[in-house]
């Protein structure tokens, strides 16, 4: 008896979904299979991508722009199609220009992504929280937005315009060109390295589309942006706060301890296990599907099972 199967839900349809409800998106940063798997795994509704996480991760580089639009759509295809939640991937500034753009969110919309964000620094971007950057002509942003919806053959997927302006030209200018992007018809504003809450209410207040505010490490302090309680961002109006730093600064310490570990077990030839430090075999093959893809190893190679006639 032949099962009729239903159609899963599209990830743009899913990520439309989750910004029309009422509860404040929390999406992590991911730079690969294992953290997004992991994000998925602990009961988190969405992920984004992470700029930097992706040039440090797989190209050993600063977020200054050095990563192309190849590298950043291949590892976001990779990681969207590990997980069932939708995944935002971060575009930097569109690799180019109006036209540009054009070309970048059809490559994205394509890897499977829910929708990306486009900054309005100049090329080469560098990380929103260093010193040193710079904008573009906000008309021109401007029409690089309304390049990025032409683009999308999906009507639900996201475009998200990031301003940079803050830390340029001030908070005045930034909520202007964030006014302007969301007529542009950004379905989602966000602006890197905000100041503190006062501003953060501001921009709310100004645009008369979602927020999205960047909380970086999430557990730790940083100098920019302050570490904000996810009830009073909710409160203050904002959709969706990201966390583009989290894991990546996680895993990097977790593989230092353990190195270290290893290191004086090298040096001193002491036995050491350490089950709180590592998880086990068992747990990475149930976090990558290794008992699933058991289960379709033994279907397809029962031989005897086919039906020949």
């Amino acid at each position: 008896m032949n099962m009729i199967k239903t159609a899963p839900v599209k990830p743009t349809r899913r990520m439309r979904e989750l910004m029309a409800g009422s509860d404040l998106l929390v999406s992590p940063g991911v730079f690969d299979g294992y953290s997004v798997r992991v994000v998925e795994k602990m009961g988190f509704k969405t992920a984004c991508t992470t700029g930097a996480g992706l040039s440090n991760s797989r190209l050993g580089v600063p977020d200054v722009g050095i990563m192309g639009l190849t590298d950043n759509v291949d590892a976001c295809r990779m990681i969207a199609r590990s997980v069932s939640i939708p995944v935002m991937a971060d575009a930097d500034t569109g690799y180019g220009n109006p036209v540009t753009v054009l070309h970048t969110v059809r490559q994205f919309e394509e890897a499977g992504v829910a929708g990306v964000n486009i900054e309005d620094q100049v090329s080469p971007k560098r990380c929103g929280h260093m010193a040193g950057k710079d904008v573009i002509d906000m008309r021109e942003m401007a029409r690089k937005i309304e390049a990025a919806c032409d683009a999308r053959r999906d009507d639900d997927f996201v475009v998200l315009a990031r301003t940079d302006a803050i830390a340029v030209e001030g908070l005045e200018a930034a909520i202007r060109r964030a006014q302007l992007y969301a007529r542009a018809g950004a379905d989602m504003i966000f602006a890197d390295a905000i100041g503190d809450e006062d501003q953060i209410k501001a921009l709310v207040d100004a645009v008369p589309v979602p927020v999205s505010v960047n909380m970086g490490f999430g557990i730790r302090n940083r100098p920019t942006t302050p570490l904000i309680p996810f009830a009073r961002l909710a409160e203050i109006g904002v959709r969706r706060v990201t966390l583009p730093r989290l894991l990546p600064a996680a895993a990097l310490s977790a593989m230092e301890n353990a190195l270290g570990l290893l290191k004086t077990t090298v040096e001193t030839g002491e036995i050491m296990h350490r089950p709180d430090l590592l998880s086990s075999i068992e747990d990475i093959w149930a976090l990558m599907g290794q008992p699933e893809m058991k289960a379709l190893e033994a279907r397809y190679n029962d031989l005897d099972g086919v039906d020949v006639g």
